[in-house]
């Protein structure tokens, strides 16, 4: 069992407190990840949507969000989410180079190699204007703040995971 945090980061321009819609903890945001097969090395093809909200019982106890078998090798695997430990990117992180901690995945049979960034982000302007329903898979996002008179955007997103150690 190996957990991995999954990280972000992003120009901010004016803005602060990237994260989804409704929180870091968000049980309706999307999580579209790359993952491969810790037994034969396959990537899927395509992004695997995880999510807080979807639950499957696992054989002997517990519940995970993602249950997955491998199209080449058949081994099953599955990913659970560990909500509590994300936080919003801030301007000041932004503007360091500092990256935020938005999600832990416990992966079992898999490792997460990609996080595709997609729609249902929130962020609000330094003026405390709020900006909602973000799409981020184009890479960026740029509006007006009419409050604070000036431009916004968000721009050069990327995201890393490390490993976690659980304490």
């Amino acid at each position: 069992m190996v957990n991995f945090s999954l990280h972000i980061t992003a120009e901010l321009e004016n803005l602060t407190n990237l994260q989804p819609n409704g929180g870091v903890d968000d049980p309706n945001f999307t999580y579209y990840l790359k993952l491969k097969c810790e037994n034969c090395g396959e990537v899927t093809e395509k992004e695997t949507c995880v999510s807080l909200n979807e639950s499957i019982p696992l054989p002997k106890k517990g519940t995970t969000n993602l249950m997955q078998k491998c199209k080449f090798c058949k081994r099953e695997g599955t990913v659970t989410m560990i909500p509590g430990k994300g936080t919003p990117l801030t301007n000041e992180m932004s503007e360091t180079g500092k990256y935020a901690p938005l999600m832990i995945f416990d992966c079992r049979g898999y490792e997460p190699l990609d996080f595709a960034f997609s729609s249902g982000w929130k962020a609000e302007s330094l003026e405390g204007t709020k900006f909602a329903d973000i799409d981020l898979s184009p890479g960026e996002f740029s509006e007006y703040d009419e409050k604070g008179e000036c431009g916004v955007m968000i721009s050069n997103v990327r995201s890393h995971f490390k490993v976690y150690n659980v304490k």
